[in-house]
C-alpha cells in the first residue's frame, strides 16, 4: 500500500491579493483558452487566501435590482446590503415599502429608488443611464419585478397574458441586456473582475403547477426566465458575466400573507404541501442570491437553484 507524499514547498501567501509564485504547484493552461479576467487563478492554494467572509463579500460594488421596492426583492436588497453592496432599486411603485427607509437608514452603503417600467425598453435604458451616473457602475442584476395573474385560461384576457410576459419575461430579458452591457464597457477595479453576475427571480411554477390557482401564463413565463438563465450563462460565459437564476416555492410575504387570509384554504395548501410542512421566509432567499452575485459562486453559472422546502422532488398533498 503506498502512503501520499505531504506537499512541501508550498508557495509564500501574498497579503496584497496578488497571485503567489506557485512554483510548479499550478495547472498550466493553453492562453489561446483562457482569460484571466473571467477565471480566477489556477494556482492550487488559492483556497489558503480567500476566507468565505471575503468570498460572500459585495462590499464596493453596484447592485440593481428590478422590483425592489417590496416583497422579495427588498429583502434581497437588505442582503446585499448587510455584506456590503451598493443598491440601486428599480420599479414602477410611487412610494416604496417603509421597510426602505430602514436600508437607507441602518447601513453605511449607497441606496436609491428609481421609479421605471421594466415593459418599456427606452423609458429602461434612461434609468440604467441614470444608475451609471449617480454610481459610476454596475456589478450585479438581480431581476425580481414581476406580477402573477390569477384566471381560468379560457377566460384569460389576451392583453393581461401580454402584461404578464412582458413584465416577467421581457422585463428580465430587457434588464440583463441593459446591464450586461455596462459590465462589459467597465474596467476591473480591485474588487470585481471584467464582468459581472445576474441572478433572475424564477419559480416553482416553471417546474410544476400551482395547485388550486389559475395562473397558466405566470408558469409558463418563469419558465422561459430560466431558460434564458441557462442559455445566457453560456452565451456569455467567456466576458465574465455568469447568470444563474433562483426559484423559490411558496413564501411568505405581505402579498402572500393578504392572499392566505383572503382565501384560508390556500394558505393551507402552502403550509402543507411542501414536504417541510411550511411556506419559506424570505431569509431563506437572502444567503443563495448573495451567493450567486458574489465571489463565492465564481465557478457557478447556467443553473437555478430550488428553494422549494422540496416541494420540486414531491408534493405531501
Amino acid at each position: 500500500m503506498s502512503t501520499a507524499t505531504p506537499v512541501t514547498n508550498l508557495p509564500a501567501l501574498p497579503i496584497d491579493g496578488t497571485p503567489a509564485a506557485t512554483n510548479g504547484n499550478s495547472i498550466p493552461t493553453n492562453d489561446a483558452h483562457t482569460t484571466s479576467d473571467s477565471q480566477p487563478s489556477n494556482d492550487i492554494n488559492a483556497y489558503l487566501r480567500r476566507s468565505v467572509h471575503d468570498l460572500i463579500s459585495l462590499q464596493g460594488r453596484t447592485i440593481v435590482i428590478t422590483g425592489g421596492a417590496r416583497g422579495l426583492g427588498l429583502a434581497f436588497a437588505f442582503a446585499i446590503a448587510e455584506v456590503g453592496g451598493n443598491v440601486a432599486i428599480v420599479d414602477a411603485l410611487d412610494k416604496p415599502h417603509e421597510h426602505f427607509e430602514k436600508l437607507q437608514k441602518d447601513f453605511d452603503i449607497k441606496c436609491k429608488l428609481y421609479k421605471s417600467d421594466v415593459t418599456d425598453y427606452d423609458v429602461l435604458k434612461a434609468t440604467f443611464d441614470s444608475i451609471v451616473l449617480d454610481f459610476g457602475r454596475i456589478d450585479g442584476l438581480v431581476t425580481a419585478a414581476g406580477i402573477c395573474p390569477d384566471e381560468p385560461f379560457f377566460k384569460r384576457d389576451p392583453k393581461s397574458v401580454a402584461r404578464c410576459f412582458a413584465v416577467n419575461t421581457l422585463g428580465t430579458y430587457y434588464s440583463a441586456q441593459l446591464a450586461g452591457a455596462q459590465m462589459l464597457k467597465q474596467e476591473p477595479t480591485s474588487f470585481n473582475k471584467r464582468g459581472g453576475s445576474m441572478v433572475f427571480i424564477g419559480s416553482i411554477a416553471a417546474y410544476v403547477a400551482s395547485k388550486g390557482q389559475t395562473t397558466s401564463d405566470y408558469c409558463s413565463s418563469k419558465g422561459a426566465v430560466v431558460s434564458l438563465a441557462k442559455a445566457l450563462g453560456v452565451e456569455l460565459a467567456g466576458t465574465g458575466i455568469r447568470v444563474n437564476s433562483v426559484s423559490p416555492g411558496y413564501m411568505m410575504t405581505d402579498m402572500t400573507l393578504d392572499l392566505c387570509n383572503r382565501m384560508p384554504w390556500l394558505g393551507d395548501i402552502m403550509n402543507n404541501e411542501p414536504p417541510m410542512r411550511r411556506m419559506g421566509d424570505r431569509t431563506d432567499l437572502k444567503v443563495p442570491v448573495v451567493y450567486l452575485l458574489s465571489d463565492a459562486s465564481a465557478y457557478h453559472t447556467s443553473d437555478d437553484l430550488l428553494i422549494t422546502g422540496g416541494i420540486h422532488a414531491g408534493r405531501l398533498m
